[in-house]
């Protein structure tokens, strides 16, 4: 018998078949009978064919218990059978025990494999099991890096305030250089401007008035100006100085 094959009964088919015979043909033909003419039959024989049926012997196989036949052939019982369907992509490989697939176990793969038990998870820190797989995960201060295993410190967030009023170190020089330009063409205007009262210069700018009060006036609002911008120049230094703090560290 064959492999998980407990019993093959005997049986029988019956077979069409085409076999010869010999097949009587009555002619008719005319003899002469006392002296006269008359018809008469004679008897030839003809080989002819006819369909036949013969039964031949054809055993059955009755497969073992747990097995059941899973293609054509009368004795090949290859496929096992679970009473319980197999659950979470399982399938059925011996009699009432499944295959299953990574993450689960279990006679029918009902159970969930705890990866995160042993210690073959490959996580640095933290370990989670959830159904049918695991994940890692970092402690507080660390951050899960691309391999999706080990955990790296978290890069200190910079001060508010540090990159939203300004932008990178580059940008602020330039915007330092352009008030320091100003500031200084202020100081030259004022300079021209308070030149009559000095008796620096024999005649005073175009774009400021005769009257000395006016000059007076015009020079104050260029003070004023010129103190501004210097602030803002002080602060623009701090905050290049905190960016190429935060670029070293």
């Amino acid at each position: 018998l064959s492999r998980r094959v407990c019993a093959a009964v005997p049986r029988s088919r019956a077979v069409a078949y085409s076999e010869s015979h010999v097949q009587p043909v009555y002619q008719p033909y005319l003899t002469s009978c006392q002296g006269r003419l008359c018809s008469t039959y004679r008897t030839i024989y003809r080989v002819a064919y006819r369909q036949a049926y013969r039964q031949l012997p054809q055993p059955v196989a009755s497969c073992c218990p747990g097995w059941s036949r899973a293609d054509g052939h009368a004795l090949g019982c290859n496929r096992a059978l679970c009473s319980v369907p197999c659950q979470h992509g399982g399938t059925c490989a011996l009699p009432g025990r499944c295959a299953c697939p990574p993450g689960w176990t279990g006679p029918v793969c009902q159970t969930d494999v705890d990866e995160c038990a042993g210690q073959s998870h490959g996580c640095s820190q933290l370990c989670l099991n959830t159904a049918g797989s695991y994940h890692c995960a970092c402690r507080d201060g660390f951050s899960l890096a691309a391999d999706h295993q080990s955990c790296q410190p978290l890069v200190p967030a910079p001060e508010p305030g540090a990159f939203s009023q300004a932008g990178p170190p580059s940008e602020v020089k330039e915007e330092m250089e352009e008030l320091r330009s100003r500031v200084e063409a202020l100081e030259q205007k004022l300079q021209l401007v308070l030149a009559p009262f000095h008796n620096l210069m024999p005649s005073a700018p175009e774009d400021v008035g005769a009257d000395p009060i006016s000059r007076l006036s015009h020079s104050l609002q260029q003070l004023d100006r010129i103190e501004s911008l210097s602030e803002q120049i002080s602060f623009l230094e701090e905050r290049l100085e905190t960016c190429e703090c935060l670029e070293r560290g």
